[in-house]
């Protein structure tokens, strides 16, 4: 997987800025509901070649020209024709504690342009398109690294199958990036393709629920600004994740606390675009607010099928039953010991 993401990464370098922000149609107007509510409803995908993170030492690059976007989406498509040939079998397995394989680019879903905006990085605030995160809650995220077999209690919530976290959710990952939007008077529901959850946004300014109930994924209240959703969510448990997905890279892990503030905006700009740009706070974690935004594409009849989450897709059992023949035999380790 790391490979994959390096591949992804590697196509979009030297990110001059040139491209401007998605262009206006001044004849278009938002849809509305029956109700005379800005129209979200539909599928919508968020798969894209652009980096979470701008690569280290491109601070100024914030966009990408169209050469270059044109470039990316031409290396990706060649490198999955490449993965999409049948090679000779492998008739030997790999040596004990070698790597087994994963899933190649045929399997997986980077998307096959950058994001519509142009952007060079998903992060957008601050400036140089890098999440400022704390030391020490770097410091954590490695330390539950090497803790992740220690029990089924210390995996990642998404091995667990209990939640991709909130916003981590709204971040595109290696595979299945639908969401589907759905609209009533007072509540917006988007279902997300991944794993198996649909979250519940009251628009009816109800009161929240206290300090002494909290939630994986916060407890989120919206509200229409104009033709904007906007969505505050607080009520968060300690110890989530931001983030579960590898294509975050460096921010997978990273902790977050009850004191974390997502504040989220849904604006419908084309008939075919949402974008959704979410500001995070989390003082004990970070350093500074930061922003995230990606465009939300409409994948007009689309179906969103079943996702069956199985914990670690059932190896669960065989991860730690590994880890504690490693911890038995050093030799077995990959490392040695």
């Amino acid at each position: 997987m790391k490979s994959v993401l390096r591949v992804a990464t590697a196509l979009l370098l030297a990110l001059p800025a040139g491209l401007p922000a998605m262009a206006e149609d001044t004849e278009w107007r938002t849809p509305r509901t029956a109700w005379g509510a800005p129209d979200l409803e539909g599928v919508w995908s968020n798969e894209t070649l652009t980096p979470f993170e701008r690569p280290l030492g491109q601070a100024e690059k914030q966009f990408v020209t169209p050469e270059e976007a044109a470039a990316a989406a031409t290396r990706i498509r060649a490198a999955r024709a490449r993965d999409a040939k049948a090679g000779p079998p492998k008739t030997e397995a790999p040596p004990v504690g070698g790597n087994v394989g994963a899933y190649n680019l045929v399997w997986l879903d980077f998307g096959t342009s950058v994001v519509g905006t142009g952007r060079s990085s998903l992060v957008v605030d601050p400036p140089d398109g890098r999440v400022p995160v704390r030391r020490s809650a770097e410091a954590r995220r490695d330390e539950a690294r090497r803790r992740s077999t220690d029990s089924y209690e210390t995996m990642s919530p998404w091995d667990r199958c209990i939640t991709r976290g909130m916003p981590g959710a709204m971040f595109p990952a290696g595979y299945n990036n639908y969401y589907s939007i759905l609209q009533t008077p007072g509540t917006v529901v988007i279902h997300y393709e991944m794993i198996h959850e649909a979250r519940i946004i009251p628009l009816d300014g109800r009161p929240r629920l206290g300090e002494g109930i909290r939630f994986w994924n916060g407890e989120p209240r919206g509200r229409w600004e104009g033709d904007t959703l906007i969505v505050e969510t607080l009520g968060y448990i300690d110890g989530g994740w931001i983030a579960t997905s590898a294509s975050q890279r460096r921010i997978k892990g990273i902790p977050h606390t009850s004191q974390l503030r997502v504040v989220e905006r849904f604006t419908r700009v084309d008939e075919d675009t949402i974008l959704w740009r979410a500001t995070i706070e989390d003082p004990e974690i970070y350093t500074a607010p930061w922003t995230v935004e990606i465009p939300l594409v409409s994948r007009r009849g689309a179906k969103i099928h079943e996702y069956a989450c199985h914990e670690g897709n059932q190896a669960v059992r065989n991860i730690l039953r590994g880890a504690r023949v490693q911890e038995s035999d050093p030799e077995r380790s990959p490392t040695g010991g």
